[in-house]
């Protein structure tokens, strides 16, 4: 999708970003960039760091795993996000290694992740996965029970939620993510202040959509890496 090196696309997705923010009255700065790094190799990785991205999603844990203890990225201060689709049995190697994990998409996960958090002593960060997508199977907690949901996890212990994440149904045409974004700003809205912390939707092929409603981290793969081939 992109031909320029990664700090070029990175400027260019810094530069969009800041057009879309300004363009709804934002301040661009309440947006954060987060890198989504699913099959792109350390060195790639390494040079996104270097180009000032600081927050870094993955998708699956032992891909995530080998990245975060390579050298060429370990030396930058980063944040690991998980945002893959979470199963029980590695519940215990995100909380471990994850700073924020946004694909929380039920409260009984919430439940084994804030067990799990406790026994090290802290709160598990976390963001509610909303689903957006009627007629999707993907995951993710349906938008009529999402403030009921959110009040269940906000009493658990070991958890602290930080807010919500949704995935607007493909399309070619990024307006059509508009209502599905509005929506869920609409539900973040009607979150306590304290988990009002972040608002995570909008990807490559609409972002600008998501920042012009509300989003306050946008998840950018391909803009960043170009298109990736799975292993």
């Amino acid at each position: 999708m992109t031909n320029g090196s990664i700090a070029e696309n990175i400027t260019g997705v810094r530069r969009r970003l800041e057009t879309a923010a300004l363009r709804a009255g934002r301040d661009p700065a309440a947006v954060t960039l987060l890198a989504v790094t699913k099959n792109v190799e350390p060195e790639r990785i390494a040079q996104a760091c270097a180009a000032g991205i600081s927050d870094l999603g993955e998708n699956y844990v032992q891909e995530a795993l080998l990245k975060q203890s390579d050298e060429r990225i370990l030396k930058h201060n980063v944040r690991w996000h998980f945002i893959g689709h979470m199963q029980s049995n590695k519940v215990r190697a995100v909380v471990d290694r994850f700073a924020v994990i946004q694909s929380v998409d039920s409260v009984h996960l919430a439940r084994k992740i804030g067990e799990r958090a406790m026994l090290s002593a802290r709160s598990a960060e976390i963001l509610l996965q909303v689903k957006l997508d009627p007629t999707d199977a993907k995951f993710g907690v349906e938008p009529a029970d999402t403030l009921r949901a959110s009040e269940s996890v906000r009493e658990l212990p070991g958890i602290r939620l930080l807010g919500l994440m949704g995935m607007a149904p493909f399309s070619a045409d990024p307006e059509e993510s508009r209502v599905h974004f509005r929506k869920l700003r609409l539900l973040f809205d009607r979150l306590p202040t304290d988990s009002r912390e972040i608002l995570s939707m909008g990807m490559t092929g609409d972002f600008e959509v998501a920042v012009e409603e509300g989003s306050t981290m946008v998840r950018i793969g391909t803009a960043i890496f170009g298109r990736r081939v799975t292993p």
